[in-house]
C-alpha cells in the first residue's frame, strides 16, 4: 500500500510530498507525475515515481493499486477537467483503492461560482464511483496574490471586482498540511471537509499591508466585472478562464470564500498563516 500523490510536481502537489516524506517513509509515499524529469529530485529521495497524464486515460491504467491511498488535486486545465478527473476515479475504481480524497472547493455543492463547477461534478462522480473518499474543499489560496505580487508593486495598483467583500485565505502548504494529515490519519473516510482560513481579509486591506510591509503605495481599483475581463484578457489570459476569474471576484464580494469553520485549523493543528505572513515571504522572494 502507497500513498499516491497525482500531480505531485505542481505547486501544491510538491508540499503535500514535502509534508509526507516528514511523517512517513519514502518507500511509502508515490508521485504521479508526466514528466519524469521534474521529478528526479523525488525519485532521489526514494519516492516511486508513477508516470501518467491526466489526459491520457489509458497512461492511468495500472498507476494505481489495491490499498493504495490516493490524493487527486484537482488539475489546472479550466475546461478540461471534468474528463480529466473523471479517467482517474474509474482507474482509482479498477484498480480497489483504499481511499481516494480529492482537493475541491470550499462549499462543494453550495459553491456558488463558476469556478466550482467541475468540482461539483467531480465530487458526484466520487460518490458514483463508491469509493472511499475525502472531500477537501479547500478555499481561496493567498499565493493567487502573492505569487503575482510584481505587478502591483510596478504599477501601484491592484484591480478587481471584489468591492469590500472578504475572503478567508490561507497558504498552498496550509491545505497541503491539511491533505498530509488525512492521508497520515485515520477516522477521515467519507468525510467533507471545508477549509478556509482563520481570518478573512478585503482586497483593500490587502493593498494596504502590502503598501505597509513594501513601503510602497499601492491602491485597490473596483472595476465592473466586465472591464475585469477585459483586463485579465489583456494580460495573456484565454477568454473563458477570464471570465472564470472575474466572476470569482464577484463571489468574494457575495462572502461566497468566507464561509465560518475551523476544519483547517483542527486538521492542521495550528493556526492558518496569516495574509500579512504570505506577502511578507512574498515580498522577500522578490528581493532575491
Amino acid at each position: 500500500m502507497s500513498i499516491v500523490v497525482t500531480g505531485a510536481t505542481g505547486n501544491l502537489g510538491r508540499h503535500v510530498v514535502a509534508g509526507l516524506l516528514e511523517k512517513v517513509p519514502a518507500s511509502q509515499v508515490a508521485a504521479v507525475v508526466r514528466d519524469e524529469g521534474k521529478a528526479a529530485g523525488l525519485a532521489e529521495r526514494g519516492v516511486e515515481l508513477r508516470v501518467a497524464d491526466y489526459n491520457r486515460p489509458e497512461s492511468l491504467k495500472g498507476v494505481f493499486h489495491a490499498g493504495d491511498k490516493v490524493l487527486l488535486i484537482s488539475g489546472s486545465e479550466v475546461g478540461r477537467r471534468a474528463a480529466q478527473h473523471q479517467a482517474v476515479i474509474d482507474a482509482a475504481k479498477e484498480a480497489g483503492v483504499a481511499l481516494l480524497a480529492y482537493t475541491g472547493v470550499l462549499g462543494g455543492p453550495e459553491a456558488d461560482l463558476k469556478l466550482a463547477e467541475e468540482h461539483k461534478y467531480t465530487e458526484r462522480a466520487i460518490l458514483d464511483s463508491g469509493l472511499p473518499y475525502v472531500f477537501l474543499r479547500n478555499g481561496w489560496y493567498s499565493d493567487v496574490y502573492t505569487d503575482n505580487l510584481a505587478r502591483p508593486l510596478a504599477t501601484g495598483s491592484l484591480v478587481g471586482s471584489a468591492g469590500e467583500g472578504r475572503v478567508a485565505s490561507a497558504s498552498r502548504k496550509d491545505y497541503a498540511d491539511a491533505a498530509v494529515a488525512v492521508l497520515t490519519g485515520t477516522g477521515h473516510e467519507n468525510k467533507a471537509y471545508e477549509l478556509r482560513g482563520d481570518v478573512a481579509w478585503s482586497l483593500p486591506e490587502y493593498a494596504a499591508e502590502v503598501s505597509r510591509q513594501s513601503g510602497k503605495t499601492v491602491t485597490y481599483s473596483d472595476v465592473p466585472p466586465e472591464q475585469l475581463v477585459d483586463i485579465l484578457k489583456g494580460a495573456g489570459l484565454p477568454a473563458e478562464l477570464a471570465e472564470i476569474l472575474a466572476d470569482a471576484d464577484v463571489a468574494l464580494s457575495r462572502g461566497v470564500l468566507a464561509r465560518e469553520g475551523d476544519d483547517l485549523r483542527r486538521l492542521i493543528g495550528r493556526p492558518s498563516t496569516p495574509i500579512a505572513d504570505s506577502i511578507a515571504a512574498a515580498l522577500a522572494e522578490l528581493e532575491k
